[in-house]
């Protein structure tokens, strides 16, 4: 059953944790991340965001005025760096950077919706401003190109990201319309799709991007102005994507023509890693570079829903069922090694080298959204909950301030420091990062979390995260607000209240995995719900002072993974709700991998104060081995002596908080006695 978002304005989260989540955005995370795109972080990466919009802005006004612009050339590649002092009028930093400020943008419109704000409207005016300025008067928009040489553009779609950057620019336009009224960036972005569209399409030339996000961006552009060609324009770069001729083999051609070397083969085999070895409708497996694989997912998700394309979806499928039951860590991160950000091959998810980007979990929120839009199942608002508990939140200090890029589930500092395999995993969250993609991914999906609370269809209404909130519902024509309440894992009852309205219809509460002894009941008398793909469903006439009452039992979990995946088959992990918990060493110590708990070991559920944020812990009744004056090898019936410990977990969201220390998610069991 197709379903449908409920705008951001109807739903207002009131959940304690998530509240603070999301106000830690508006009140720390923006202005922080304002002033490190303004390159004014003391020790933090230069992010060259602002200085290159004001240099492109330059160049356009010259160019307007008829006078000489002369490009500054960047270095071969994708970064280009200060020799020495800066130039006032050269690019710097990667050749995508100019999708850092449009998430900024993003979050901060989302932010003036749920709170409009005037003196935050008027900073992030100063970046629209910059955008708009800095575009060329035949709507294209690329700082990179406008500085380097604007002949240059669209040559390199594979690795120079205009399309990517577009995307980006086009998702915020769309949300800063939406919060303000104003149409400066959103007719940026549509003049800036235009120029694209000019460019490429049936009967023009053939090209697709490749760092995708332009797909569901361009779906989203045409959903806020009702004009189908830039939903044709997604199809377009769909249809092209993996075919013969390659278009990335066409134009590698053309640059190592340029460079005097032989042509390479032009076939789409070359290109796995970018997720155009074949056509879209084909795919089987998820592949190569994690974030864009994702992304490329959720933008053939919304195009399957529109337009009814049955191949799509079905490869759509195809693609959840690789990474949810293949390549997904048990929080919900993705991509299992650093070469490449990448996907590995199934099952391959090792804890300690793990890369699992903050990037590739909020892509595989924004796939499980789409997937729930087009199919009501729990499957989908299951996954999403799992990322968003875990990884996602884990890319974010708890005081807004610092980031992780790469979410490992195991961590030794002292092997971080000397090993040059883990070169990739950090032992503390960083200030900023020269490749910035994460820190306002993570504050613009945090600041609408609004919009994946619930979905809609015409009768029914669904909720798939329980995430204390007040909403405005419609069913069956009538409009209905609700409240809902939720502490979970720590209350183990969630209630909805309709405060407003009557309507005939049904409520749907997702029945998660973490809960067990689901009952309902509604103004106190139990009720038998309808079970419809992992949600309990009440049908009746809904009027104001009804309330449903979700009562359950949300146990401390120990999971196993499938033996398949070699690294972690013979060790366990514990969860209590939606959270994974995982053990620090600022709890237990140096030598994590010493420990040994029983899945059914004692435990106490409780509650952890980390930084002053009261998170849900547990402590459990465990064994630490004490192999001092233990030989290097030994014969394996002799053991090594031990001793009582208790073993204490938080949530994995909340480790490296307080100083660089070990980690592990995944513990060695004691070996049940049958």
């Amino acid at each position: 059953m197709k379903t449908s978002l409920l705008p951001l304005r109807q739903v207002r989260v009131t959940d304690p944790f998530w509240q603070r989540e999301t106000q830690l955005v508006r009140d720390a995370v923006i202005p922080y991340q304002w002033e490190a795109l303004n390159d004014r972080v003391a020790g933090a990466a230069p992010s060259w965001w602002m200085h290159n919009m004001r240099a492109a802005a330059r160049a356009v006004a010259a160019k307007k005025a008829g006078g000489t612009w002369k490009p500054v050339p960047a270095p071969k590649g994708m970064l280009s760096e200060p020799a020495a002092a800066p130039e006032e009028n050269a690019f710097y930093g990667w050749v995508f950077q100019d999708s850092d400020g449009y998430k900024w943008i993003e979050a901060v419109a989302y932010q003036l919706i749920l709170r409009p704000d005037e003196q935050l409207q008027a900073l992030a005016q100063q970046a629209v401003d910059a955008i708009c300025a800095a575009q060329e008067e035949d709507g294209y928009l690329d700082t990179y190109y406008t500085l380097t040489g604007r002949e240059k553009a669209f040559s390199n779609l594979r690795d120079n990201h205009e399309l990517y950057c577009f995307g980006h620019l086009a998702e915020a336009a769309v949300a800063w319309h939406q919060a303000t009224g104003r149409d400066d960036l959103l007719n940026a972005a549509v003049r800036f799709a235009d120029c694209i569209g000019r460019k490429f399409g049936p009967g023009l030339e053939r090209g697709c991007p490749g760092h995708e996000i332009a797909e569901m961006a361009l779906v989203r552009l045409y959903l806020e102005t009702g004009e189908e060609r830039f939903l044709r324009q997604a199809e377009f770069f769909l249809d092209v994507r993996g075919t013969e001729p390659s278009t990335f083999a066409l134009e590698e051609n053309r640059r190592r023509a340029e460079e005097g070397l032989p042509p390479l083969e032009v076939t789409a085999k070359r290109y796995r890693y970018h997720q155009a070895d074949r056509p879209v409708r084909e795919i089987k497996e998820a592949v190569g570079h994690a974030v864009r694989q994702l992304y490329l997912a959720s933008g053939m998700a919304d195009v399957a829903r529109l337009t009814g394309d049955e191949a799509m979806w079905a490869a759509c499928r195809r693609l959840w069922r690789s990474v949810t039951g293949e390549k997904m860590y048990v929080t919900g991160g993705v991509g299992g090694t650093h070469v490449g950000e990448a996907f590995s091959y199934p099952y391959d998810l090792p804890s300690d080298t793990a890369y699992s980007e903050t990037c590739a979990a909020i892509a595989l929120v924004f796939f499980a959204r789409r997937m729930l839009e087009a199919e009501t199942n729990a499957e989908y608002a299951g996954v999403m909950e799992q990322a968003l508990y875990n990884t996602v939140l884990a890319g974010i200090a708890l005081d807004g301030k610092s980031f992780f890029y790469v979410n490992p589930l195991e961590v030794n500092p002292e092997a971080v420091h000397v090993d040059e395999r883990l070169r990739h995993v950090k032992t503390v969250r960083q200030k900023w990062f020269g490749c910035a993609c994460c820190p306002p991914n993570v504050a613009r999906l945090l600041s609408d979390l609004g919009q994946y609370i619930f979905t809609v269809s015409e009768s029914n209404a669904y909720v798939h995260l329980y995430i204390g909130c007040e909403a405005q519902l419609c069913l069956n024509g009538s409009a209905l607000k609700v409240k809902l309440d939720a502490e979970v894992p720590r209350r183990e009852e969630i209630t909805l209240t309709v405060t407003e309205g009557s309507a005939e219809g049904g409520i749907g509460f997702r029945l998660p995995d973490w809960a067990e002894n689901i009952s309902f009941t509604v103004n106190g008398a139990s009720v038998r719900a309808e079970e419809e793909n992992g949600y309990a469903v009440i049908r009746r006439a809904w009027q104001a002072g009804d309330t449903v009452c979700m009562h359950f039992d949300a146990p401390l979990r120990a999971l196993a993974v499938n033996p398949l995946s070699r690294e972690t088959a013979e060790q366990i992990c514990f969860a209590w709700g939606p959270y994974i918990l995982c053990a620090e060493e600022a709890d237990n110590g140096k030598n994590l991998q010493l420990i040994r708990v029983s899945p059914k070991a004692k435990a106490r559920l409780t509650e952890e104060n980390v930084c002053g944020v009261p998170v849900p812990a547990a402590s459990l009744e465990a064994f630490r081995l004490c192999p001092e004056g233990t030989p290097l090898y030994r014969r394996a019936e002799e053991s090594v002596p031990c001793e009582n410990t208790t073993l204490k977990l938080v949530p994995y969201f909340a480790w490296n908080n307080r100083g660089e220390g070990e980690m592990r998610v995944w513990l060695h069991p004691i070996p049940e006695v049958k």
